[in-house]
């Protein structure tokens, strides 16, 4: 039970921190004042989230990264580089998506497991890589997020219906300038992501590791392929989150595609 706690009560910050923000959607005079409140229940959700973290990743055995431990921590690195973020950019709206998704996450890792999840040992070259790829999917993935945002943005202006929290997004180009960002960060770690896993795995095209390479090198040129389209054809819009999206399928289905298959249908190591 008491390795339940942290991360029961991490659900509650997050809870908690999300109902705050969405209150100071309806309350406009109090908006600004109530966004910092949830920011700040949301340090403690953060922090307890990764002291849950540790406890569950962090075996005898070695790092277990199964199925459900992997999206716990890939929801918390990303909610915590949104919300780190927000204090510099706007992307604030973002983090009524994430939270919830997050809880989810946390919960599954608290209450399921993978028995046929492999442990991995830690050493400083795989260390490496496992840190970059984190930080790579997690930053995509909040370009997915962001790229969701702004069809939704086009969607509504296009039809003249802004209502709840679309009222209170960024402008169009700001929202579009802060993607390609997001975007060049996550294509040039998740190109060193795939060059460390070369150097320090053994063969990253073995059997259980081939989809995933890949996948991910598939995932890669794409997202090189919309940057190119925005430096030379002015690509933006619509085509923009197409590529944006289709970029980010590929990487949920290289990593928890296979995870998934591997570890809940064949019962073997992911």
């Amino acid at each position: 039970m008491m390795t339940l706690l942290p991360g029961l009560a991490a659900c509650l910050f997050y809870l908690a921190s999300l109902a705050t923000q969405l209150f100071g959607l309806h309350e406009g005079s109090t908006r600004a004042r109530m966004l910092r409140l949830s920011m700040g229940l949301a340090a403690p959700a953060l922090a307890l989230h990764l002291l849950s973290l540790i406890s569950h990743v962090v075996t005898p055995g070695g790092l277990d990264f199964g199925l459900f431990n992997a999206a716990s921590l890939f929801l918390w690195a990303i909610a915590l580089l949104a919300w780190a973020a927000s204090f510099r950019m706007p992307m604030a709206n973002l983090l009524l998506i994430l939270y919830p998704l997050t809880v989810v996450a946390l919960l599954a890792s608290l209450f399921l497991s993978t028995p046929a999840a492999a442990k991995v040992a830690p050493g400083s070259g795989l260390a490496i890589h496992i840190l970059l790829s984190i930080l790579a999917y997690s930053i995509l993935s909040i370009a997915a997020l962001q790229a969701v945002a702004l069809g939704l943005l086009i969607d509504r202006l296009k039809h003249r219906r802004l209502s709840g929290m679309l009222e209170h997004m960024p402008s169009l180009a700001t929202m579009e300038s802060l993607l390609f960002r997001l975007i060049w960060t996550g294509e040039i770690l998740l190109g060193l992501a795939i060059t460390t896993g070369a150097v320090f795995l053994e063969n990253i095209f073995a059997q259980h590791l081939a989809h995933k390479t890949i996948l991910s090198i598939l995932a890669w040129l794409v997202f090189a392929t919309l940057l190119w389209g925005r430096h030379q054809l002015g690509w933006r819009g619509i085509t923009a989150i197409k590529w944006t999206l289709t970029g980010f399928c590929l990487l949920i289905l290289a990593y928890f595609g296979s995870k998934f298959v591997l570890e809940l249908v064949l019962h073997r190591p992911g």
